[in-house]
C-alpha cells in the first residue's frame, strides 16, 4: 500500500509518498480501506516542529501522522462483534499517538469508531472527527440552557463545530469570524456575530457563561475581561497563557485553561446522531486527491479555511 512517510520534522515535502506493507489488526482492532482523510492544525504543527513531533512520537521514524479518518472495514480482529467487513465507520484515531491515517489502509481500535450514517458522504464523516471531537468535549460539560457563550473563529473547523453544538445544548452563541464568513456563521445558528477584523469584541459583549479561544494572546486576555467570575474559558492553541492572563483570571476566579481532544468511542456516536438527526452539519470547503496531500497542508497552514480540509485516498 501507499503511504505518506516523516523521516523528520520540517516543510511539507518531507511528507515521501511511499510504499509500505499493509498492516495487519490485532485482536481488538479492524483493518480499515481509507476513503477520506481530514488535515488539522495539530497535524501542520506537529510536521514542521521538531520538539513538538518528540513529544508525541518519540525517537519512532519514520513515521505516518495523521488521526482523522472514513473508510470501509476490510478485516476484523477476532474480539471484535461491533463491525464486520463492509462497514462504512469514521474515528479520532489514537490521539494523541499513532494514528497513521495518511495511508491507503490503517488499523484503528475498534472501540475508537462509529458507523457512518447512510446520509453522510466519507468526506463530511472524515471532517467530523477530530475538530467536531474537540467542541464536543469542550462544550458538553461545561455549558447548560441559557448560558451566554462566545465562540472565537466560528467559521473555523473546530469553531464551525462549536456553534452548532452549543446552539444544540441550548446556548446564546456569539460568534467571531471575518465579515466575509458572517452569513456562514449566522447560517450555523449563532445569535449575533462580530467581525473581529472592524468591530473590537469586548466593547461588545460583557457577562459571559463561557468562552472557547481558538487564537489565544492578546484575544484571551481580552476574554478574560468579558466573562463573569468564577466562569470559565478554554483556549486551544497553547498550554502556556500570559503573567497578564494568569493574575486577572485568579483574581477573577476565573478557570481558564488548555483543552486537547482524546479519541473516544462513546462521543463519536454522539456526533453520529448529530449528523443522522441533522442538527450538526459538516462544511468542507477543499477537497484535494491523496497524491496532493502536500497541497492540503498548504492550505491548513494558510489559516484561511472554512470549515474543513479534506484529502480523498
Amino acid at each position: 500500500m501507499q503511504a505518506y512517510l516523516l523521516h523528520e520534522a520540517g516543510g511539507v515535502d518531507n511528507l515521501i509518498l511511499s510504499e509500505i506493507d499493509t498492516p495487519t489488526p490485532k485482536a481488538d482492532e479492524v483493518l480499515i480501506e481509507t476513503k477520506a482523510i481530514s488535515i488539522n492544525p495539530v497535524d501542520v504543527k506537529i510536521r514542521e516542529m521538531p520538539k513538538l513531533l518528540d513529544q508525541v512520537y518519540g525517537t519512532d521514524r519514520p513515521l505516518i501522522l495523521g488521526w482523522d479518518i472514513a473508510g470501509v472495514v476490510t478485516a476484523v480482529g477476532q474480539e471484535v462483534t461491533d463491525f464486520k467487513e463492509g462497514d462504512k465507520v469514521f474515528g479520532l484515531i489514537n490521539f494523541p499517538g499513532h494514528g497513521n491515517a495518511y495511508a491507503e489502509y490503517l488499523t484503528a481500535p475498534a472501540e475508537q469508531l462509529a458507523k457512518i450514517p447512510d446520509n453522510i458522504s466519507f468526506e463530511e464523516a472524515g471532517a467530523t472527527t477530530l475538530a467536531a471531537l474537540t467542541a464536543l468535549q469542550v462544550l458538553e460539560p461545561r455549558i447548560k440552557p441559557g448560558d451566554k457563550v462566545l465562540i472565537h473563529a466560528g467559521s473555523g473547523g473546530v469553531g464551525h463545530f462549536a456553534v452548532q453544538i452549543a446552539k444544540d445544548i441550548g446556548a446564546y452563541v456569539i460568534s467571531t469570524s471575518s465579515a466575509d464568513n458572517r452569513d456562514f456563521v449566522l447560517s450555523l445558528g449563532a445569535d449575533e456575530h462580530i467581525d473581529y477584523k472592524t468591530q473590537d469584541f469586548e466593547e461588545i459583549v460583557s457577562d459571559l457563561d463561557f468562552v472557547l479561544d481558538a487564537i489565544g494572546g492578546e484575544v484571551l486576555e481580552k476574554s478574560l475581561r468579558v466573562t463573569k467570575d468564577g466562569k470559565s474559558i478554554i483556549s486551544l492553541p497553547t498550554p502556556e497563557f500570559s503573567d497578564k492572563a494568569k493574575e486577572y483570571a485568579q483574581q477573577h476566579n476565573i478557570d481558564v485553561s488548555f483543552f486537547n481532544v482524546t479519541s473516544n468511542g462513546d462521543d463519536m456516536h454522539t456526533l453520529k446522531k448529530m449528523l443522522e438527526e441533522g442538527t450538526l452539519k459538516t462544511h468542507v470547503s477543499k477537497t484535494f486527491p491523496f497524491t496532493e496531500l502536500a497541497d492540503a497542508h498548504r492550505q491548513v497552514e494558510s489559516n484561511r479555511t472554512v470549515g474543513k480540509t479534506i484529502v480523498k485516498v
